[in-house]
């Protein structure tokens, strides 16, 4: 049992309670309220009201001025990891008892978690996903609403996971989730960094910062563990410095324990050679090289054989949203993805760039999330101007901002020789549309940044929105 450092409490602390609670608009009687400091508000300004719901124990950061009798007040330096490891305790350490791999950085966390899933699931375990896109305790499905859930419905899942047998859960940590504290409490048998690129910092304002708080993850996996991180990324050997876990590497450029060559890239998959061994697989892209190869480290490292690892590898589809494509009756390819950051629109651009002929038109729609960090708006403009033939910019979620003070903002990065392959339209819905009545037979469209995503936030409202049924709908529509 982990233990929380307590800094004074106030009345009894034999009390039975009921359930953690860190929202008081979900207290029940006899509950903890747990007051969490948060980017848009301060659970301290509820102690009262979640005490008048029946919250019979508050842990805090700072006293309240009114001590009410029959209240037992807990104070603690950090509410945020005391509510970590009080859910972890609640829920029984779920995590001992499950070999729960984390997987953190910029790019490649969903695509690594969901294959590892689906790989470990083919291999005949029973298996848990925590990821961006869904959640999956053994075969039974759940909508996910955060990369990083908080530490509550953590624990609450992985303890699900025990009751059915889970073996083994693959999950998404983000840097938010990190900073949060959400992860403390959890037992990890390894953790697998990606990359890290230009993102957050919106909330992290630096990148020092942002890469620092990557590094805080493995900085805390135990000596047991493995970490196992990207050496071809500058700050992949940054994420080994002070951890107690076994050192593990992967490359495609650099000297590593696990290392990839691409032997042919086509629209229908990869050759790869993997330490020694070829194997064809069908995802497309060095991006999906470097998820693939992390992908079979850690199911190596986690005691998968050699063959049956590589087998497996040549089995796994791609994830929704994630370089998911369709070719159309009159052979234009529509490519959806999540691209929603520089890096990430760049590494699929000139994946794509590097497969086609330039004989046809690649067709870019794309846009930037609002009330986020508007410095990566001009690069995005930049990116996608100047790899794609002609670019459509528009909203992606634009939330309580203007969408087109964000596309004016895009449009900054577009160079003057760029100029004419662009076109701005507002309305998403249209602007895919409009990529698809520009494209003639052999052409490409990639609509980037929303990926699986099957909703547009406006002004606080989500609307039912999904790129992939959009651009399906319309090449089937069309008629050239």
């Amino acid at each position: 049992m982990y233990k929380v450092t307590l800094d004074a409490v106030v009345g009894n602390t034999t009390v039975a309670v009921t359930e953690l609670q860190f929202d008081s608009r979900t207290v029940g009687l006899n509950d903890v309220f747990v007051a969490i400091r948060g980017t848009q508000s301060d659970g301290h300004n509820y102690i009262n009201k979640a005490i008048e719901k029946g919250a019979i124990a508050i842990i805090c950061e700072e006293l309240p001025e009114q001590i009410i009798n029959g209240i037992t007040y807990v104070k603690v330096v950090d509410t945020s990891s005391a509510l970590a490891i009080m859910a972890s305790n609640y829920y029984k350490n779920p995590s001992h008892n499950l070999k729960l791999i984390g997987i953190t950085g910029t790019n490649g966390k969903t695509t690594i978690a969901s294959l590892l899933y689906q790989l470990f699931s083919k291999a005949g375990y029973k298996v848990g996903l925590l990821s961006t896109v869904k959640i999956m305790v053994g075969s039974q499905e759940y909508k996910a609403t955060h990369t990083t859930p908080d530490s509550i419905t953590i624990n609450k899942y992985l303890a699900q996971m025990n009751e059915v047998g889970v073996e083994y859960c693959f999950m998404e940590v983000s840097s938010h989730g990190i900073h949060q504290r959400r992860t403390e409490g959890l037992q990890f048998t390894g953790g697998v960094f990606t990359n890290i690129t230009h993102d957050h910092l919106d909330y992290h304002h630096t990148f020092a910062a942002y890469r620092d708080v990557k590094k805080r993850f493995f900085d805390q996996l135990p000596k047991e563990a493995f970490a196992l991180t990207n050496i071809d990324d500058k700050n992949g050997l940054v994420m080994l410095q002070n951890t107690k876990a076994k050192k593990i590497t992967y490359a495609l450029k650099s000297y590593a324990d696990f290392k990839a060559q691409i032997l042919e890239s086509q629209l229908s998959g990869l050759l790869l050679k993997i330490n020694g061994h070829e194997v064809w697989v069908k995802l497309i892209g060095s991006f999906n090289a470097y998820n693939l190869l992390a992908i079979y480290a850690t199911a190596e490292l986690m005691g998968l054989e050699q063959m049956e690892a590589l087998q497996l590898l040549s089995e796994l589809e791609s994830v929704s949203g994630r370089f998911q494509y369709l070719i159309s009756k009159e052979n234009i390819t529509a490519i959806v993805d999540y691209a929603h950051t520089p890096d990430a629109l760049k590494n699929v651009l000139e994946t794509i760039n590097g497969i086609r002929t330039q004989k046809e038109q690649l067709i870019t729609v794309v846009g930037a999330g609002g009330d986020r960090d508007n410095s990566k708006r001009p690069k995005m403009g930049h990116i996608a101007s100047s790899l794609s033939t002609k670019v459509i910019f528009t909203s992606d979620n634009p939330r309580s901002e203007h969408p087109e003070t964000i596309i004016q903002e895009i449009e900054e990065g577009v160079e003057p020789q760029h100029f004419k392959k662009i076109l701005s339209i507002t309305d998403r819905k249209q602007a895919i549309k409009t990529a698809c009545q520009l494209a003639s037979t052999n052409d490409i469209i990639l609509i980037a940044g929303k990926g699986h995503e099957n909703y547009q936030e406006i002004n606080g409202e989500r609307y039912d929105f999904d790129d992939y049924k959009i651009v399906e709908e319309t090449l089937n529509q069309l008629k050239k």
